[in-house]
Parts: C-alpha cells; sequence; structure tokens
C-alpha cells in the first residue's frame, strides 16, 4: 500500500493496462513528492470543490484528496482510466466525481456551485493546455467561476504565460495572462518524473485572477493580440493592417513602426478599445 491505503500507482497502471497514449496528449506524473507538491501550491483546499483535466490513473487526483480537497470534479476522456478513478472515487467516499468526457466539450462555470470556491488543478494533456488556458482567461464573466488555477505545461508555455514586454516568449498568452491574473511558476518538473519521460521539462503555474483587471472587450483583445503576434516580425502598421493599422495606431498614440512584442499590456488595451 502507499502513503494513502491506495495500491501504489505503479501497480493501478499495470493492473488496468494503462499505457499513455501519445494521440491524447498523455504523460502520467508517478512521483508522489511532486503530486503532494502541486496539491500544496494550489492553497487551501479544504472547502473547495477542485476541477482536475485528464487525471488520467489518479496519481494527482489522490494527492489532492489527501492534501484535504472537499470534492473534486474530474473531466476524464480516456474510458480505460475510469476504473482506475472508481477506486479512487469508493476510497474517498462523496469527495471524487468523475465526468467521462472531452474538456474542450465541457461547460466549466456549471461545474461550479454557487458560494462555493473553486480552484482548477491540473496536469494538463499537452495537445489541449494552452487552448483551456485561453478559454479559463477568457470567461466573460469577470471575476471568474474559479478562485485559482495551478496547471502543468511543457516549460517553454508556462514562460510564455509568465512572460513580460520586450521578451522572446511574450505573446499572446503573456498578454491575456498577465492583463487578467497574476501568474507565476512555481516549480519545474523534470521528465523522469513521469512514466513515460517527456523530451522537455515541465513547468506548474499558478494563476490567480485580477479582481478588477483593465477593461477591455474580450474578443477584440483576441484578435489585435492574435493579429500582432501572428506576424511579429512586422511592424505593427503591417501585422493590424486588418484591423485599422496605422490609422487604429495613431488614434491610440502608438508608433506605427513598433513591433507586437514591445507593447505593453496597457497598450494592447487601448487598442482593443479603440478597434
Amino acid at each position: 500500500m502507499s502513503f494513502d491505503g491506495l495500491p501504489p500507482l505503479r501497480e493501478v497502471i499495470d493492473r488496468h493496462e494503462l499505457r499513455a497514449k501519445k494521440a491524447l496528449g498523455q504523460n502520467f506524473l508517478l512521483d508522489l513528492n511532486l503530486t503532494g507538491k502541486i496539491a500544496r501550491t494550489a492553497g487551501d483546499l479544504t472547502r473547495a470543490t477542485v476541477i482536475e483535466v485528464g487525471p488520467g490513473p489518479g496519481g494527482l487526483t489522490r494527492a489532492l484528496l489527501a492534501h484535504g480537497a472537499r470534492k473534486i470534479v474530474a473531466i476524464e476522456k480516456d474510458e480505460r482510466c475510469l476504473a482506475a478513478l472508481e477506486e479512487i472515487s469508493q476510497h474517498y467516499p462523496g469527495r471524487l466525481e468523475v465526468l467521462p468526457g472531452d474538456a474542450l466539450k465541457t461547460d466549466f462555470p456549471r461545474l461550479a456551485v454557487p458560494g462555493e470556491p473553486v480552484r482548477i488543478v491540473a496536469n494538463l494533456p499537452y495537445n489541449v493546455g494552452t487552448e483551456l488556458l485561453v478559454r479559463w482567461l477568457t470567461e466573460k464573466e469577470w471575476p471568474p467561476f474559479y478562485q485559482s488555477m495551478t496547471l502543468m505545461f511543457q516549460r517553454e508555455v508556462a514562460q510564455r504565460i509568465v512572460a513580460e514586454p520586450g521578451s522572446g516568449a511574450y505573446g499572446r498568452l503573456g498578454v491575456l495572462a498577465g492583463w487578467r491574473t497574476n501568474a507565476r511558476i512555481a516549480f519545474d518538473v523534470p521528465p523522469q518524473a513521469f512514466t513515460p519521460p517527456p523530451k522537455v521539462t515541465s513547468s506548474v503555474v499558478h494563476l490567480v485572477p485580477r479582481a478588477e483587471p483593465l477593461a477591455a472587450d474580450v474578443g477584440k483583445l483576441g484578435k489585435i493580440t492574435e493579429a500582432a503576434f501572428g506576424q511579429r516580425r512586422k511592424m505593427l502598421r503591417q501585422s493590424l493592417k486588418g484591423l485599422g493599422g496605422e490609422t487604429l495606431l495613431e488614434k491610440v498614440g502608438i508608433d506605427p513602426t513598433r513591433r507586437a512584442e514591445t507593447l505593453s499590456i496597457e497598450e494592447f488595451v487601448r487598442l482593443a478599445n479603440e478597434a
């Protein structure tokens, strides 16, 4: 038995023949020290509903429950993992609800219980992680349905999330995350912590929504950043040509010869509000 009275994860994976599928972006996290560290990074879970995406065999799920999560709602696309998750659910009666299905088709705000805090904690499948984050950052209702997000990404993606203007990693993700949240990289996770080991280092990012981000239309800001960074080597007058180009830039007092990575979040907001 392991720390929580359930069989060791490797044994669970072997018994249920859970070989990680590349097509699903799976890398199972087995290191108990690291799953515990992620759970602690997420903060006080004792009164929270935790939303987890892609629990797989349940390594992080078990750590979250052991660290006091009041309830976990886990979305799992891989039906092979459901039996292993059901064993965890039986071990922690009433505290784990598993929803079989695709996270990209899930209405996340509906999972929240009114008046109860929600924290999103996940070792996100690599192939959907960025898209899910963008959706959570661009919720129409703000403050959003969640109190915080503690998410694992490839380190390169994590660096883009926390990037500052002027850096090579700064782009659409950095603008959206910086505009609406305080984001930081909590710690790195080496490849050997996973089965199978990915080719890259991963990082856990902790994001807390800003109560009052600068006012901007989410859709317009998305379009402006997409256009600007879609042709990041070009001057803004060229990359934003379809959205007003030089005229728009001059309206808000931005030199049309600048490039996207030099603009502050405040300047992007001004562009979105004028577009």
